[in-house]
């Protein structure tokens, strides 16, 4: 282990290095938890203003209940299937509306969800780093072991930790995140609903367009194999507090934000939002489609023929196709959707700070 961990830590190191050479990584663990709370009570303050002074911050009363806890395990225990989860999730939710259940109570619920989510974050990666003490050379993660335990608990030791063959990485990296996103939606939704009567139609905008993201995420949840998540990053802190509360609490801000901002979007402007999401949405998928049959096969008849350069590490590089038009065209697509999820929420400077950004 020790001439394993010499050679990595030889190796050039996320985040700026070790906690000696000012690593930022050693401050992430601390100011992104604080970051997602913070930006949540900003979206639900009345001036929703992240530059507002004194800053908006929660009573302890608000960040705990003890029903989250039991509804991040129900979520956990219901994400075991991909998109058959998000499937299932769809007639259990159906199946609470028909029975009358409060789903619009998320909205309170909102940040003790958070920083349960961020608990569960820390007590699995401090699970991931003790027990990856235990694994076998080959199966370390090669910039995870750099003789910095903090910087190794941040970016994960191990590169895809299971138990038994249940691959708890490939596990949180969609599926508990994304069905969480979606489910928070519609209890944002739902409290409109109670509010106002009626889901205006900025809000339906947003639960769609954020839908469409997640069921094609899951659809497609085989090509996150092909990701650097997957093959090359540790799984640490850094993605299991992605996966499990920054992708939830961060990426539907806007849906929380109408809660409380209520807007009024004519039928014309959504028609115009519509488009720009679809835009986007074909930009991202196709683009992404063609990156990960490279990768998969690079042989097949489909990109078989797209241009490549040689990089350093021996791998080739796309330089045709969508990736000749711009250098990350999936980004782009990604920008797109994020800038139509983010308009139904109105065009007030204060607003677009809350919004803008937050969508992945």
């Amino acid at each position: 282990m020790k001439l394993n961990e010499q050679k990595s830590s030889q190796a050039e190191r996320d985040f700026g290095g070790t906690l000696d050479e000012s690593n930022s990584a050693t401050c992430i663990p601390v100011f992104l938890p604080l970051t997602v709370l913070y930006l949540l009570c900003v979206c639900l303050s009345p001036a929703a203003s992240v530059l507002q002074w004194p800053p908006v911050l929660p009573t302890t009363a608000q960040l705990w209940d003890p029903l989250a806890p039991v509804l991040i395990l129900a979520l956990f225990l219901s994400s075991s299937t991909g998109f058959h989860a998000l499937c299932i999730t769809a007639v259990l939710l159906t199946l609470s509306l028909w029975l009358g259940m409060p789903l619009g109570y998320l909205f309170e619920l909102l940040l003790p969800l958070a920083v349960c989510a961020i608990g569960v974050s820390f007590l699995l990666s401090l699970y991931l780093y003790i027990c990856s003490f235990w694994a076998p050379h080959h199966a370390l993660a090669q910039g995870g072991n750099t003789g910095n335990p903090l910087y190794n608990f941040f970016i994960g030791r191990e590169l895809n930790p299971q138990i038994g063959s249940f691959d708890l990485k490939y596990f949180c990296e969609l599926r508990p995140g994304l069905i969480g996103w979606v489910v928070i939606n519609l209890g944002m939704l739902m409290k409109e609903v109670e509010l106002r009567d009626s889901a205006s139609l900025a809000m339906i905008l947003v639960n769609s367009f954020q839908l469409l993201y997640v069921a094609d995420a899951l659809w497609n949840e085989e090509a996150v194999l092909t990701t650097m998540d997957i093959v090359h990053d540790g799984f640490g802190f850094m993605l299991a507090f992605g996966d499990l509360a920054w992708v939830p609490f961060t990426y539907g801000m806007q849906a929380a934000f109408l809660v409380v901002h209520p807007q009024s979007l004519s039928p014309l402007g959504a028609t115009a939002i519509v488009p720009l999401n679809g835009v986007g949405y074909y930009i991202f998928r196709k683009s992404n489609s063609q990156k990960n049959q490279f990768r998969r096969d690079p042989t097949h008849p489909s990109v078989a023929n797209l241009e490549t350069i040689d990089t350093a590490t021996g791998k080739r590089l796309l330089v045709s196709g969508w990736w000749g038009l711009v250098r990350h065209p999936n980004y782009l697509g990604d920008l797109l959707m994020a800038l139509a999820w983010s308009l139904p929420c109105g065009n007030h400077p204060a607003h677009v700070s809350i919004t803008s950004g937050c969508s992945g």
